[in-house]
């Protein structure tokens, strides 16, 4: 089994160390992950400067870009063969509802899967890495559960992850859920520089806007684990139909 992982917190953040402690003995386990935090990148590629790989000490190397930066490059030359499986994370915090488009962790799994490789995203629910080491037990329990499957068959998938910061025992049973959503971010927040300009800081996400039974917000406030299956077709099949009527009623 070949693993890379990557992640969005940067390459010494306790939560890809504690993941890449409970997978490097499950097969060819490698990193590269970002040199600082990346946060909020989602699917960003760097194209107008130049990016370079250095490396930390066996296993681990960083780059000065973003989290889907450091797949990219890692699947597109950096790595001498195909991974069976790109993991991103342990997040410090929540991906969860509409977190999933800002996502630099979901980012860095989603472009392994849109290189053709099974991919899961790892966060925990809440910020400050407690609890960090039951997080990556977990993780190691599903990646094992999965290679026991075998080899993907068909398409490949990619799942997002979300765990309580509580101890194993303390952990329920893992439920497949779906992503709920969020209000709107709370305001931006405005402060005045040395210089006497304006400064701008995006606000915090808001608080849970479709949180029903069934939702990965749902089933970790109950406790449990959360897995979501994503895709990347953003498509509003259901209204096809729909827009080409009026658009061709607009037309004639």
């Amino acid at each position: 089994m070949n693993i890379l992982i990557s992640n969005d917190d940067g390459y010494q953040a306790p939560g890809i160390l504690a993941l890449y402690e409970a997978l490097k003995d499950l097969g060819r386990v490698e990193v590269v992950a970002p040199e600082q935090n990346n946060s909020a990148k989602s699917n960003a590629l760097t194209l107008h400067s130049p990016l370079y790989v250095h490396e930390a000490r066996p296993g681990f190397r960083y780059v000065n870009g973003t989290p889907a930066d450091c797949v990219h490059i890692a699947l597109t030359g950096l790595l001498d063969y195909k991974p069976d499986l790109v993991v991103s994370g342990i997040n410090n915090g929540a991906n969860m509802g509409d977190d999933t488009i800002y996502s630099g962790t979901v980012g860095a799994a989603m472009e392994g899967y849109l290189f053709g490789i099974p991919a899961i995203a790892f966060s925990q629910v809440d910020k400050g890495w407690a609890h960090i080491d039951a997080a990556a037990a977990k993780a190691r329990e599903l990646v094992q559960q999965l290679m026991a499957q075998g080899p993907v068959q068909g398409e490949p998938w990619l799942l997002n992850v979300n765990i309580p910061n509580q101890p194993v025992a303390n952990i329920k049973d893992l439920r497949v859920t779906r992503l709920g959503r969020r209000h709107s971010a709370e305001r931006v927040i405005t402060q005045t520089s040395p210089r006497g300009e304006t400064m701008y800081w995006i606000g915090s996400a808001g608080p849970a806007k479709d949180d029903s039974d069934g939702t990965d917000f749902h089933a970790t406030f109950e406790g449990h684990w959360s897995v979501t299956p994503l895709h990347v077709d953003l498509t509003e099949h259901v209204s096809l139909s729909a827009w080409s009527q009026r658009l061709k009623n607009r037309a004639a």
